[in-house]
């Protein structure tokens, strides 16, 4: 189960933000995502709680910057990763048109055990 956290600057429209969680979201399916695990949550923040650095590495980033977190389960390899990279900046790049340069994608890896989609069961292990 992926968590997925996408924070933007405020201002986006309710279709961008749909967008983003859209395009995120069929690139996590070529990534071995069970259908139907979606959970997406969208952040808009204001220019003072949205701090970011407009050219670390060289990247030229505007205030149109994308952040991605993924928590999900360990064990995809490098190729792997690199391709849901490749995936979703291509995806965001065609809807909503987001340009390479503002996507920033962190992903965190957890043990299975670490999940409790309800009833406070952890269902990957129980």
């Amino acid at each position: 189960m992926p968590l997925i956290r996408i924070e933007v600057l405020k201002g986006k429209s309710a279709s961008y933000r749909q967008q983003l969680g859209d395009t995120v979201y069929e690139a996590m399916l070529g990534a071995n995502v069970p259908l139907n695990d979606r959970f997406i949550i969208v952040s808009e923040h204001d220019i003072e709680n949205f701090q970011f650095d407009r050219s670390y590495l060289g990247i030229n980033r505007d205030e149109d910057l994308v952040t991605i977190q993924i928590t999900w389960n360990e064990g995809r390899t490098v190729e792997q990763k690199k391709q849901l990279y490749k995936s979703i900046c291509d995806g965001l790049a065609k809807s909503p048109g987001v340009r390479p340069e503002n996507v920033l994608i962190s992903l965190v890896e957890v043990n299975k055990a670490n999940w409790s989609y309800g009833h406070g069961i952890a269902q990957y292990v129980s």
